[in-house]
């Protein structure tokens, strides 16, 4: 994932727009195939630190961040979406957490930033649930904060120009205070989520759930 300062040719060092990128429609597929191929937990445990890393300074990062999500944002690409200030979704795109459907439980810091949106209980719903929701639904619910029917990108720039015009600095103090108060809750749930991870894709349900993601059929878990 890369983030840019404002685009077409708005450069502001305290504001940075994370733009809708097709990868994040393929980052539950990336986690499957990342747990499978990471087999050592020496290397499973690398890869799980830099997405923490990423996440703790995206979140820390002392600008306001605006997301766009087009598309899909699902998985890891959810979470790192919802580590910005504000998150815009086109009406279409789809969004979900979708890891229980392999076995697992979120990561990149999807318990603290669902819970920090929906509430703890809203958010085990949707996690367990399996919900794959619209943008249209995902701003009904509170996971984003604004959703277009038109360009993504132009209307996280219109947001971004509109900010620009905002006292900054006193945004960044609040800003900072919020996130400040609430990194060790942050970092409590990235190194739950990283043992966690660890722990279920030794499971039978996961690989179950793994098979049955390849074979393109629904999974029978057995709670094991």
């Amino acid at each position: 994932m890369s983030a840019y300062d404002t685009p077409k040719g708005m450069l502001h060092a305290e504001l940075t727009i994370i733009p809708p990128l097709k990868e994040w429609a393929f980052s539950f597929v990336s986690s499957v195939n990342m747990l499978q191929e990471n087999s050592e937990k020496e290397d499973f445990e690398k890869i799980m630190v830099t997405i923490e890393k990423i996440v703790l300074k995206l979140y820390m990062m002392p600008k306001i961040i605006v997301s766009a999500i087009q598309g899909s944002a699902v998985g890891l690409g959810l979470s790192l979406a919802l580590t910005a200030d504000y998150v815009i979704a086109q009406s279409d795109a789809k969004l979900g957490v979708l890891f229980m459907g392999i076995g697992l439980a979120p990561d990149g810091g999807g318990h603290f930033f669902l819970s920090e949106r929906l509430g703890v209980h809203k958010a085990k719903q949707f996690t367990w649930g399996l919900q794959q929701v619209t943008g249209k639904e995902a701003k009904e619910m509170g996971v984003v904060d604004i959703v277009t029917s038109g360009d993504v990108l132009e209307d996280a720039t219109e947001q971004a120009q509109q900010l620009l015009a905002a006292p900054m600095i006193a945004m960044l103090k609040t800003k900072l205070m919020y996130h400040q108060e609430k990194r060790a809750q942050l970092e409590y749930y990235l190194q739950e989520e990283r043992e966690s991870q660890w722990e279920l894709r030794n499971t039978e349900d996961h690989k179950e759930g793994v098979a049955a993601f390849i074979d393109k059929r629904f999974p029978t878990f057995k709670g094991k």
